[in-house]
């Protein structure tokens, strides 16, 4: 006997329904205003009902082959091999920048004196599970990007000084585990996500879309 609705976790109803979605709209079921509408409406709604009532006039169904590419698309990049354990990213009186597929180190020293510096973890290669980032902020900006599948932690010690952590850090506990220590002197640390998970599945359908030769959709 299948359990009732309504006792079924929420979270698991929500991916069934965004998959659901996805799967239709990259077919050119729906139009894009309507898979747009009804995902912010799905992301958006703590009812069962609701969540089901979204898809139930869409015929198709996630197969296995949607699971692999979703797979592919939003688990965080994993590789084995060998990183450094340590790495430094230095910026004094100027500015310096980490991101694109870069490997992600065990342990990440950062000195941003009167400058600037960004560290984008958006489509970095981990090869640990937990990563620590230090901070020796005087008087300069860093800003750090993570994905939404990766869980951030900051233990700051700020001295006129800000540091604000936007990160939902709802992974899993297999997610990477990013935790930021040290200080920030009259400098400023933002912690924030490049992409939204609503960006991320409407670009995620615009590729299947576009892999399955469909035309360019307009809303």
């Amino acid at each position: 006997m299948p359990v009732k609705l309504e006792d079924r976790p929420i979270e698991q109803v929500r991916e069934e329904t965004v998959d659901k979605l996805i799967v239709n709209y990259s077919h050119a079921i729906i139009s894009a205003e309507a898979f747009e509408r009804r995902l912010d409406e799905a992301m958006a709604t703590e009812s069962h009902r609701q969540l089901v009532d979204l898809v139930e006039d869409l015929p198709l169904e996630a197969d296995s082959k949607y699971d692999a590419q979703k797979e592919r698309s939003f688990t965080p990049n994993y590789s084995a091999g060998q990183a450094e354990e340590d790495d430094k990213l230095i910026s004094i009186l100027g500015s310096n920048v980490r991101e694109g597929q870069w490997v992600v180190p065990k342990k990440i020293h950062v000195v941003d004196i009167v400058g600037s510096a960004k560290l984008d973890f958006t489509d970095a290669i981990f090869q640990h599970q937990h990563v620590e980032v230090n901070v020796a902020n005087v008087l300069g900006s860093l800003d750090i990007y993570v994905p939404e599948n990766v869980n951030v932690t900051t233990r700051m010690f700020n001295i006129i000084g800000s540091s604000e952590n936007r990160a939902p850090s709802i992974a899993n506990r297999q997610a990477p585990q990013i935790t930021i220590t040290g200080y920030s002197v009259l400098g400023s640390l933002e912690v924030s996500v490049k992409r939204t998970m609503k960006e991320k599945f409407v670009a995620f359908a615009n590729s299947m879309r576009e892999a399955l030769g469909m035309p360019k959709a307009n809303n």
